[in-house]
């Protein structure tokens, strides 16, 4: 393989690279737009089961633990995954 055809083979292992980086930073965008509108149907939810004038401490406190409790077995789910696939 000559200096030229390096070059190029390299090019386009970059340009893959940059493209599949970019698909990664798209994707992460639209799960926090995703998250972000979760996280207000979930607000509107506890403030419907729970007037923020009354117990305003109490709902945002079910609400962290709801929102802990989720994350954690997302979490686990994925190394699981993430296990078996090794």
């Amino acid at each position: 393989m000559d200096l030229k055809e390096k070059f190029v083979s390299q090019g386009k292992e970059l340009g893959d690279e940059v493209k599949k980086k970019t698909l990664g930073y798209i994707l992460a965008a639209l799960g926090l737009v995703s998250g972000l509108a979760w996280n207000e149907a979930i607000k509107a939810i506890i403030e419907q089961l729970f007037p923020l004038e009354a117990n305003g401490i109490w709902a945002k406190l079910i609400y962290a633990l709801i929102i802990t409790l989720v994350a954690v077995f997302i979490s686990v789910y994925l190394l699981k995954l993430e296990k078996k696939k090794e």
